[in-house]
């Protein structure tokens, strides 16, 4: 069996690839059997360890985008679903927050709007 392509993952079913991980679970543990009985090369071991890994690394993905999915919409989200972003970035006042103006401030802008300029040449 030769290496998995991450692509060719992506498109089988969770379930599908339940199945392929303890398949290839089960070969690993074949090959460490023999390993041990000095009957094999390394390089095999490593081929499967990072066929399983690649499995892994699809299913993840796929339960990420489902709950992704699931949550999209919704007012809270799981904290490993929401932005990262910094610290001080997530403290921010949202754009409409800081769009905000008093009342006196909303007044003064009416009653004394910008005063426009025309320089004579």
């Amino acid at each position: 069996m030769g290496k998995f392509k991450a692509n060719d993952l992506r498109e089988k079913s969770i379930a599908q690839l339940g199945q392929e991980l303890v398949e290839q679970k089960k070969q690993l543990l074949e090959f460490r059997a023999q390993q041990a009985a000095k009957n094999l090369r390394g390089y095999k071991i490593n081929e499967y360890r990072k066929n399983i890994a690649s499995i892994l690394t699809v299913i993840s993905e796929k339960n990420r985008d489902e709950a992704i999915k699931k949550y999209q919409g919704k007012k809270y989200k799981p904290l490993d679903l929401r932005y990262k972003k910094t610290r001080a970035l997530r403290r921010q006042l949202s754009p409409k927050q800081k769009a905000l103006k008093t009342l006196r401030q909303q007044k003064k802008e009416i009653h004394f709007g910008k005063r426009i300029y025309a320089i004579k040449a």
